[in-house]
C-alpha cells in the first residue's frame, strides 16, 4: 500500500505539472478532448479509488466513487449546486459517471482543491468509505490537494451533459510522461522493447474495453429476462385463478342441474301416484254408477278444456318471464357499465385532486422563493446605492487631487521665475512635489481599477436582477395555470354529482323491477301448482311453533307455501294470485307478502 500511494503521488505531480505546463503554453480555456486534461481525471480516480472499501451490491461487488464525494455536499454548502446538478445530469446511470462528472464540475469552478481539503479533514467520515492505509486518509492525500491549487490558474470549458462517462475506462497512458526520456535514450533495443511495451498494454487495454462492452450487454439482457420472467409468473397466476373460478362454476351448474332432476323425479312419482288412484276410483264408479257415465265424459271435456287454456296461460307467462329475465340481463348490463364509468370519473377525480395538491405546494414554494427573491432584489438595489455614493466621493476626491496637481504646478512655475538664486531650495521642493504627484498618480489608478471593479459588479447585479423578474413572471404563469386546474376539477366535481345521481334513480328502478318478477315468479309457481301440497299424515308436529298436533291442535294448510300449521300460526287471510278471495296463510307468509305489497303499493 505504501508503494502504491507512492506511485500514485508521482503520478499526481507529473500529470499535474505536465497540465499547467501545456495549459499555459496552450493559451486558451480546455476542453474535454485535451489529452492531459484526460490523463489528469484518470489519475485523479486512481488516486480516488485507492483503499476503497468493497459494497456488496445485488449483482457483485463494487467500489463506488459518489459516496466520498457526496459527503462534500454537508462539510460545505456551495458544493451543493455541483451535486444537484450531477444528479438531474439524464444521461448518467452508473455512481462512477456521476463522481466523473462531478470532478469535472469543481474543476470548471476552480474550487476542487477547496473541496478535497475539506474532506481529507473529516478523518471520521472517510473511515467509512476508505481502508486505514488508503491514500486519503494518508499525509499524500494531503500533497496531492496543496498540488491542486495550481490548477486554479487554467481555465477549462468542458461538456459533460453529452459525454458518455460511465463507460469510460480509466487508464494511465505513461506514453505522455515517457516522451521526454525516450530522446534521451540512443539504443535502439530500449526503444523498441519500450514500443512493444506500450504495444502490449494498448491491446490490453483494447481488450479491457470489449469485456467491459459484452458485460454491460450481459447485464441488460439479465435485467431484460427477468422482467420477463415476472410477467410470465403473474400471467400464470392469472390464468391459474381463472382456471379454479371455472371449475367452481362448472361445480355450481352440476349440482343445479342435479337438483333439477330430483325435483322433478319427485314431481313425476306424485302424478303417476295421483293418476292410479284416479283410475281405480274410476273403474270402482264404473261399474256401479253407468248412468253416471255421460255426465262424467262431460266433465272430463270441461276439465280438458280448462287444462288447455291453463297451458296457454303458463306459455303466455314463461314467455313474460323470459321477456322480463332479457330486461332483467340488460338492466344489470347499463347498471355495470354505469359502475365502471363512475369509477373511471373517480378515479379521474382523485387525479386531479393530487394534481391541485401538487400545483398548490408549488404555488407555495414559488411564493416563498419569490419573497425571497424580493428581498435579494432589496438587497441588491442598497448595495448599488451605495456602490454610486462610493464612486461620487472617489470622483470628488479625484478633482481635489487634480486641483492639487495644478496648484502645485503652478506654484513650481512662479518659484522659478521669482527665485532664481535659491535653485537648491527649489530643486529639493520639486522633488518632493513630484513624489507626491507619483502618489496621487498611483492612488489615482487605484481608485479608477476600482471604479471598474464596482461597475463590473454593478453590471452582474443588474443582471441578477433581470433572471428575478423573468422568474416572477414564470411564477405569474404558474399561478394562471393553477387558477385553469381548479375550474377544470369544479366541472368534474359537477359532473360526478349527475352521474351518481343517474346511478341512484336506476337502482331505485332496478329494485322495482326486481320486486315485479318476484311477483310473477309467485303468480307463475300458482298458475303450475309448484307448491308441494304436504300430506296430513306426514305432519305431525306444527312447523313454526314444533308443537305436536292433537284432538284439540288440529291441522290448517298454508295456500302460499303447502305446508301444515296450528291454528294460532295460521291465523291469517290473505288474497293471493291465484286465487282472489282471502285465504288461510302462516305467519312467515303473511308477514313477507304484506312487506311485498308496502314495498310495491301499485
Amino acid at each position: 500500500m505504501a508503494m502504491e500511494r507512492a506511485n500514485l503521488l508521482n503520478m499526481a505531480k507529473l500529470s499535474i505539472k505536465g497540465l499547467i505546463e501545456s495549459a499555459l503554453s496552450f493559451g486558451r480555456t480546455l476542453d474535454s478532448d485535451y489529452p492531459p486534461l484526460q490523463q489528469f481525471f484518470v489519475v485523479m480516480e486512481h488516486c480516488l479509488k485507492h483503499g476503497l472499501r468493497v459494497k456488496k451490491s445485488f449483482l457483485g461487488f463494487n467500489k463506488s466513487l459518489w459516496g466520498p464525494l457526496e459527503l462534500v455536499e454537508k462539510l460545505c454548502p456551495e458544493a451543493a449546486e455541483i451535486s444537484a446538478s450531477v444528479r438531474d445530469l439524464p444521461g448518467l446511470k452508473t455512481p462512477l459517471g456521476r463522481a466523473r462528472a462531478w470532478l469535472r464540475l469543481a474543476l470548471m469552478q476552480k474550487r476542487l482543491a477547496d473541496y478535497l481539503r475539506l474532506l481529507i479533514t473529516r478523518k471520521d467520515l472517510l473511515s467509512d468509505f476508505y481502508e486505514n492505509s488508503a491514500l486519503m486518509l494518508e499525509e499524500e492525500g494531503a500533497v496531492i490537494v496543496g498540488l491542486l491549487v495550481g490548477l486554479n490558474v487554467i481555465d477549462a470549458n468542458l461538456c459533460v451533459k453529452g459525454e458518455d462517462l460511465d463507460s469510460q475506462v480509466g487508464v494511465i497512458d505513461f506514453s505522455m510522461y515517457l516522451k521526454n526520456d525516450i530522446d534521451d535514450y540512443r539504443s535502439e533495443e530500449r526503444n523498441s522493447q519500450i514500443a512493444s511495451i506500450l504495444d502490449q498494454k494498448n491491446y490490453v487495454e483494447e481488450l479491457n474495453r470489449q469485456l467491459n462492452s459484452t458485460v454491460h450487454g450481459l447485464q441488460g439482457r439479465v435485467d431484460s429476462l427477468e422482467k420477463s420472467n415476472s410477467k410470465l409468473i403473474e400471467e400464470l397466476a392469472i390464468a391459474k385463478n381463472n382456471i379454479i373460478k371455472l371449475q367452481e362454476e362448472n361445480q355450481q351448474l352440476r349440482s343445479e342441474n342435479s337438483l333439477i332432476l330430483l325435483k322433478t323425479q319427485q314431481h313425476l312419482e306424485l302424478t303417476q301416484g295421483d293418476v292410479s288412484v284416479e283410475r281405480d276410483t274410476y273403474k270402482q264408479s264404473r261399474q256401479g254408477l253407468d248412468e253416471m257415465y255421460n255426465e262424467v265424459r262431460r266433465q272430463l271435456k270441461e276439465e280438458c278444456q280448462l287444462r288447455q287454456d291453463v297451458e296457454n296461460e303458463l306459455v303466455v307467462q314463461v314467455s313474460m318471464k323470459q321477456e322480463m329475465e332479457l330486461a332483467m340481463k340488460l338492466l344489470e348490463k347499463d347498471i355495470h357499465e354505469k359502475q365502471d364509468t363512475l369509477i373511471g370519473l373517480r378515479q379521474q377525480l382523485d387525479e386531479v385532486k393530487a394534481i391541485n395538491v401538487e400545483m398548490y405546494q408549488k404555488m407555495q414554494s414559488s411564493d416563498e422563493e419569490m419573497k425571497k427573491k424580493n428581498d435579494v432584489i432589496s438587497r441588491l438595489e442598497e448595495k448599488t446605492n451605495q456602490i454610486t455614493a462610493t464612486m461620487k466621493q472617489l470622483e470628488q476626491r479625484l478633482q481635489e487631487a487634480e486641483r492639487h496637481r495644478t496648484s502645485a504646478e503652478e506654484g513650481t512655475r512662479r518659484f522659478k521665475l521669482d527665485f532664481a538664486n535659491k535653485a537648491d531650495s527649489l530643486q529639493r521642493q520639486i522633488e518632493h512635489r513630484e513624489k507626491q504627484l507619483q502618489q496621487l498618480e498611483t492612488d489615482l489608478k487605484i481608485e479608477r481599477e476600482w471604479r471598474q471593479t464596482l461597475q463590473n459588479d454593478l453590471h452582474r447585479e443588474r443582471d441578477s436582477v433581470a433572471q428575478l423578474s423573468t422568474e416572477a413572471l414564470q411564477i405569474n404563469g404558474l399561478k394562471k395555470e393553477f387558477h385553469r386546474l381548479q375550474d377544470e376539477n369544479v366541472q368534474l366535481k359537477t359532473i360526478c354529482e349527475d352521474q351518481e345521481k343517474a346511478l341512484e334513480e336506476l337502482g331505485s328502478k332496478l329494485s322495482e323491477s326486481k320486486l315485479k318478477i318476484e311477483d310473477i315468479k309467485e303468480a307463475n309457481k300458482a298458475l303450475q301448482g309448484g307448491q308441494v301440497w304436504l300430506k296430513d299424515k306426514e305432519a305431525t308436529h306444527c312447523k313454526l311453533c314444533e308443537k305436536e298436533f292433537s284432538i284439540s291442535r288440529r291441522k290448517h294448510h298454508c295456500r302460499n307455501c303447502g305446508e301444515i300449521f296450528c291454528n294460532s300460526c295460521s291465523d291469517n287471510e290473505l288474497p293471493l294470485p291465484a286465487s282472489p278471495k282471502p285465504v288461510r296463510v302462516c305467519d312467515t307468509c303473511h308477514a313477507l307478502l304484506l312487506q311485498r305489497c308496502s314495498s310495491n303499493p301499485t
